[in-house]
Parts: C-alpha cells; structure tokens; sequence
C-alpha cells in the first residue's frame, strides 16, 4: 500500500510498535542512498547494527520503516540530516512531522485530540481518555476503518499517549501530563522550510493545523517567526491583511544540509 493509499487508514500495527527513535535514527545514520530501500532494510535484518536484543524487534523495526518512510524521495531530507549527525533532540520533531505525513492515526491524534486537550487547560491524561476519540475516528466520511476489540483499542490509545512522551509532548507512566514543550528554533525552522514548500501562501503557512502537533496555537507560531525576523533568519513582514514570509534557503533538503553543516 503506498503512502498515499495508507494516509487516510485506521491501522494499528505500526503505532503498537512506538515511534522507534533511536531505532530510526541508527537506520538512517547508516543509509546507503546508492542501494535501494529493500537492500538497505535487508542489511538492518541480516547485519542487526542497531543491536536490537531479538530477530522478533529486528523484523518489527525493518517492517515498521518500510511502512512509514520513503527515503529515497519524499524522507531524504530526514535521512540525510541522521546521515549528518544532526542532535536528535533537534531531529526528533522532525521525525515525528514526517511520521505524521503517512501515519493518520497518530497526526489525527495529536491535531484533533490532544491539541484541543491542551488547549482547555487539561493537566492530567488517561488511556482511558482516548477511547472516545478513537470510537469516533470510524464515522468520518473518507475514513477506512478496521474493526478493533476492546483489548487493542486500549493498546492503540496507551500507545499513542506513549509516542506523545516519546516525543516530549506529554510526561509520566499511567497517568500522563502535559510537559513545558518546546519546538527547537531549527527544527522549526525546517519543518516552516517543509510547510513553505507545500504552499505558496504565507498565510496558511502560518495557520496551518500541522503546528498543532507540536502544541502550537497560530500566536505561539507567529512569535516565534517575528523573533526569527528580528535576528534576520527569515523575512516576515505583517501590512494590515498582507503577509510576506520569505525564507532564505531553496528547499528542505537543501536546509536540511545546512543544519548539519
């Protein structure tokens, strides 16, 4: 199934396996552009240079990053910037934004659930918590839904809360809270790179939902590009219902280079 057939898929499996960060990263470090991603995967199972601690983990990571990633095209930037050395504290927003291009459940989540949770003033979350949304995830209209029991539904929200620890949004055990989040200044910059080159519109640059993710509300994001004007990085400049946002570099890739520089 291609990425874009599997974009609007309520499938469990690869959110039950976690968000494989370091896992991620230490496949990608060692990426062979010059092979194809079925030999680069072949070789993370037969040499296990990550150091998985079972041929079972082995086989879930090579299956779990053929599902979610398009190294060659579309993840090249992600994969270069591991390649590079890039802090994974700064690499690993970016991981979850491209993630969340392919893995509906998991951007539906975060945009749609735990985005507005935020927003009210919650504190605390439970799994518990995440079923409702889960429940409801079926009755939209483009939706393909499997047919989940009790048991897995548990699963599917324990693991999202966890990838949402995993990834610095949320903190704790059982019961989660909402951590003092903060999106680093160059992987905010990276994914605006990403979001500019989806549209030409500075405005819906600004608006976009896709900053939800990182617990952005449109003010959060307009302070940090003003800030980012006022140190020259980008240029933003706000006339009445006019706004300019100009950005220094060609495309993702090419900042994505420059980070690691």
């Amino acid at each position: 199934m291609t990425p874009a057939a599997r974009s609007h898929v309520v499938s469990s499996f690869t959110l039950i396996k976690g968000a494989m960060i370091a896992e991620t990263y230490a496949v990608f470090a060692a990426w062979d552009f010059s092979a194809s991603k079925k030999a680069n995967l072949d070789r993370l199972r037969s040499d296990n240079f990550i150091g998985a601690g079972s041929t079972t983990w082995l086989r879930d990571v090579a299956k779990v990053l053929n599902r979610r990633f398009d190294p060659a095209n579309r993840d090249r930037a992600l994969v270069l910037l591991a390649k590079n050395g890039c802090p994974i504290e700064e690499w690993k927003p970016i991981l979850l934004w491209h993630i969340t291009r392919d893995e509906f459940l998991l951007r539906d989540f975060l945009i749609n659930w735990l985005f507005p949770t935020f927003v009210s003033g919650t504190y605390r979350v439970r799994t518990e918590d995440v079923y409702e949304h889960l429940r409801s995830v079926g009755r939209r209209s483009g939706i393909v839904e499997h047919a989940w029991s009790d048991t897995t539904l548990n699963r599917v929200s324990a693991a999202l809360l966890k990838m949402a620890v995993d990834f610095g949004l949320l903190r704790g055990s059982s019961t989660k809270e909402f951590a003092s989040y903060h999106l680093p200044e160059r992987s905010f910059l990276y994914i605006l790179y990403a979001l500019r080159e989806k549209t030409r519109n500075p405005r819906k640059v600004l608006e976009t939902e896709e900053w939800r993710m990182f617990l952005m509300l449109p003010s959060a994001v307009e302070r940090e590009l003003l800030r980012l004007h006022q140190y020259q990085k980008v240029d933003y400049q706000i006339a009445g219902s006019l706004v300019q946002l100009s950005l220094p570099c060609a495309n993702t890739c090419e900042y994505a280079k420059r980070m690691v520089a």
